[in-house]
């Protein structure tokens, strides 16, 4: 199971950015995909996540913000982010595993992480 997260960057606020994760080695089907993020000196924390039958679940902190969709054919999940923030400044990590969880432990396989950072 392999997971391979890009997309991250430079944006000012209020800008957008789409990260993706794609997979190999497994279907979307069978496994929730989770985006996760981690600051300096922050734990690591549960951002959105996608379960294989397409439901969802976001924090608090990015609903109304952020998206989460995959492409099947691609074998890829894709996380919108709009109006960014300072605060979402942060590495982005996606993870693989059985249930669409925001917690850490629910997840596998674990990808290489991502940077985005907001600011002017």
């Amino acid at each position: 199971v392999q997971l391979q997260a890009s997309g991250g960057g430079l944006v000012q606020p209020g800008g957008s950015l789409r990260l993706s994760c794609a997979v190999s080695e497994f279907t979307l089907d069978y496994y929730a995909i989770g985006w996760f993020r981690q600051a300096p000196g922050k734990e690591r924390e549960g951002v959105s996540c996608l379960s294989g039958i397409d439901s969802t679940r976001s924090a608090d902190s990015v609903k109304g913000r952020f998206t989460i969709s995959r492409d099947t054919a691609k074998n890829t999940v894709y996380l919108q982010m709009n109006n960014l923030k300072p605060e979402d400044t942060a590495v982005y990590y996606c993870a693989a595993g059985r249930l669409c969880r925001l917690s850490t432990d629910a997840y596998h396989y674990w990808g290489q992480g991502t940077q985005v950072t907001v600011s002017s």
